[in-house]
Formats: structure tokens, sequence, C-alpha cells
């Protein structure tokens, strides 16, 4: 059922619920198993894009609406922008949950619309929120959320206590852990600089370049720092690039949690993809 047409009766909780599954199985399917194809359509190059979830259990990637203001509350902008930036399972996370709160968004926007009360309002949810999330269904659900085991009252008492040997034996075991864990890391950084020095090579940047005066340069078009433009910073080389460069926007900024830019991320984007 669309929502919008003139002259259109008031829908029942129910309607809206189905409008919304119907995106929802749509979104979830983009995102699991059509997640190749999504990742395809979502390139860079193009114009800003959204991730549409349709009543018929399809999706689609497209531009944004023509109309101002549009028939129903558009999903997040400029998702083929954010991939460039960010690791598959991120990227993937970043979108699930802007699809989450654009089927809500969705959702109260035809009940505000068409009158719907308090008793209503709380149907809908209800229904909506016995589904679980999109981000559940492609993330997984978090270790906080997930349920603890019920304890036993008195269970400890027929317990024997630890050993204390064990119990002493443990940090021991845990600084080990620890030595090699960073003993590991040491050899990681060793490599990355080995594949830095290539990336440099592959896509001709010159990593962290700055002039004789230190004033710190883009390393893609290798213009000077200007205050009035929104740059970016690669948390894996630490090279300075101007965010319209790269094709990252300030407000996409805000999602990415470790930038990693082209060159540091292209040689790792097609074994990430491999593993989802």
């Amino acid at each position: 059922m669309e929502f919008g047409a003139k002259g259109q009766k008031k829908p029942k909780p129910i309607d809206v619920f189905k409008n919304v599954k119907g995106r929802y199985t749509g979104l979830i399917k983009a995102l699991t198993t059509d997640v190749e194809e999504l990742y395809k359509q979502c390139d860079p190059e193009k114009e800003n894009l959204s991730l549409y979830g349709l009543p018929n259990e399809q999706w689609e990637v497209n531009l944004p609406a023509e109309d101002s203001p549009p028939g129903l509350p558009e999903p997040v902008l400029g998702i083929n922008f954010a991939r460039e930036g960010m690791e598959q399972k991120e990227w993937l996370s970043f979108v699930a949950y802007h699809s989450d709160s654009w089927l809500l968004a969705i959702a109260f926007y035809v009940g505000a619309r068409f009158g719907f009360g308090k008793a209503e309002r709380k149907k809908l949810f209800d229904m909506i929120n016995d589904l679980p999330s999109i981000h559940e269904v492609v993330i997984g659900v978090p270790e906080t959320q997930q349920k603890e085991k019920p304890t036993v009252p008195n269970q400890s008492k027929n317990k024997s206590k630890p050993n204390a040997s064990k119990r002493a034996s443990e940090p021991q075991g845990m600084l080990t852990k620890l030595q090699q864990k960073y003993e590991d890391d040491d050899d990681e950084e060793d490599d990355e600089e080995e594949e830095d020095k290539e990336d440099e090579e592959e896509w001709g940047i010159e990593m962290d370049v700055e002039e004789e005066g230190g004033e710190t340069l883009c390393g893609v078009c290798e213009g000077k720092y200007a205050k009035d433009e929104f740059w970016i910073c690669c948390d894996h080389c630490e090279t300075w690039f101007h965010g319209q460069c790269v094709k990252i926007t300030a407000a996409t900024a805000e999602y990415i949690k470790q930038y990693k830019c082209p060159p540091c991320s292209s040689k790792r984007s097609r074994s990430h993809f491999t593993e989802y």
C-alpha cells in the first residue's frame, strides 16, 4: 500500500506496518544476499546516492527525490561516498542503522499525517519492534544486549572454592598474551610500511606531503590548506586530503571511526569484500 494519494482513506496501523515490512525485507536483501550488487551500484564516482527499500520487498539505489518537500521521508544521502572511506563491514553497519531510522521515520510520518492516536501509534510501534532491527540482522546483536544466563540461588554454596595457584597463574598468562600481541603488532607495522611504499608508487601520491615551511598539502592535488575548506586525515598513513578530492563530506566524516584514504583502502577493500 502506497501513501500520499489524494483522497486516500485513513490507513490502519496494520496497513502501515505491511508497507514498512515490505521495505524492511527489501533492505535486508540488499545488505545480505545482494550485498555484492549493492556494493557495485554504490560507486563513489557517481552523485549522492541513497538506498531505498520498496513496499514490494525489493530495493534500489537511486538519487534522492526531486520533489521538495518529498512525499515521504528520505533515506540517508551519500552512502556511495561513505563506502570509499570504510571497511565493508563498517559501511554495511552504517547503512543498516540509517535504514532502521528511515523506516521508523516513514511509519510515524504516516501515523502523524493520518492522525493516529496514542493507541494506534503504540500498536504500530509494537508490531515494528517485534521485528529484529536491520542492523541486528546484518551485523548481529551486540554482546551487551544478549541475554545473560540466569543464576540459581544458593548454587554457589555447593561449589568448591577456586584453586589459589590457578588464580595466581592467570595474570602471568594474560601478560604473556599481551606481550605476544605487541610483538605481532610490531611485525604488522613493518609490513604496513612496505605496503605504504607500494601504494605511493601505484597511486602517485606522496604520503604526508608538506612544504619546506611545514605547511600541509593535500595528498591528491597538493593544494594548500585553507580554513574555509573541509579536510580529512587518513588514520593509516596520516596524509591530509581535501574532502572533495576523496569525495568525503564533513557530515559523512562524523560516521567514520577510522578513515583510510584510497591508496590505503584499495588493496584491503578487495580482501574485506570476500569475507562478508
